[in-house]
């Protein structure tokens, strides 16, 4: 079973990385718009002096993943190096894309540039892979400091973005931050996919009923936090839960049914760790 796991994982990142360098030359190439990290800067040397991107890409990593191997495990380094050969191989092939012009309008080229890198990122993160460049530099971060791999991308670029705009003008950099923005968005959505997390308060005076509703039903355990009205002074229970997407229509039908009267908050959980939920690890 473990061999099946294992195939899944590199033919989701091939998969990913090759969606990645399609949209690249969908995209960006014929609208001198730059993709984030390595790539990026592959991107402006090829506008510059038109060196294959690819076999920039593969140079470019390579400090990079000396650095991995110094701090992340073998097996996300292997991993990595396939995903990276993969992307700057499927950039190369397709660059005949590039001169077909599919899409006119620069907006829409950077819209859909980043819907579709998002897409190839999201895949390759969402299975613990990596294709190099700054997907590397953010799962050390991801890592040690836990912050979003779309937002960290995101900030690495914006540096990069003013180079280019420096070279080739504002105007192409301001539409290249869009894209990099929509990238973040789709790759955190494709990590989280169907299992975001929310987090859910519930206050009302038929609290235990709803909680034992919500264990009976949904399967779900629930906690009692001790609050207190600022305007009656009374002290209340307040309900709180994490559950899944798909599990919050459930609990509003529970607490609506239960008590017609109940307040209820659902809020986003960024992470969720501990027993109930499968924390996926990015090594």
């Amino acid at each position: 079973m473990q061999w099946k796991k294992q195939f899944w994982r590199y033919a989701t990142v091939a998969l990913g990385a090759f969606i990645s360098g399609v949209g690249i030359n969908t995209f960006l190439i014929p609208h001198q718009l730059f993709s984030g990290g390595v790539s990026g800067v592959a991107m402006i040397l090829y506008f510059l002096f038109s060196w294959p991107i690819g076999i920039q890409i593969i140079l470019l990593n390579i400090p990079i993943f000396y650095a991995a191997y110094r701090l992340l495990d073998r097996d996300y380094v292997v991993c990595g190096i396939f995903g990276m050969v993969i992307f700057s191989v499927a950039t190369d092939a397709t660059r005949f894309l590039a001169d077909l012009h599919f899409i006119d309008d620069t907006l829409l080229a950077a819209i859909y540039g980043g819907v579709i890198s998002g897409i190839g990122g999201g895949m390759i993160f969402r299975v613990g892979g990596s294709a190099g460049g700054t997907d590397t530099i953010a799962t050390i971060i991801k890592k040690y400091y836990s912050l979003n791999v779309g937002f960290v991308g995101f900030s690495i670029n914006v540096f990069l973005m003013i180079v280019a705009a420096a070279l080739f003008g504002v105007k192409p950099a301001m539409y290249t931050l869009l894209s990099f923005f929509v990238s973040s968005q789709v790759t955190d959505a494709v990590i989280e996919g169907l299992n975001r997390k929310k987090t859910i308060m519930i206050i009302s005076d038929k609290n235990e009923e709803i909680a034992d509703a919500i264990l009976d039903e949904v399967g779900r355990g629930a906690t009692f936090l001790e609050g207190t009205g600022a305007y009656t002074g009374q002290d209340k229970k307040v309900l709180f839960v994490v559950v899944t997407l798909t599990q919050i229509a459930k609990i509003k039908f529970i607490a609506e049914k239960t008590d017609p009267h109940a307040f209820m908050i659902v809020q986003d959980a960024a992470e969720v760790l501990g027993h109930g939920f499968s924390s996926k690890k990015l090594r």
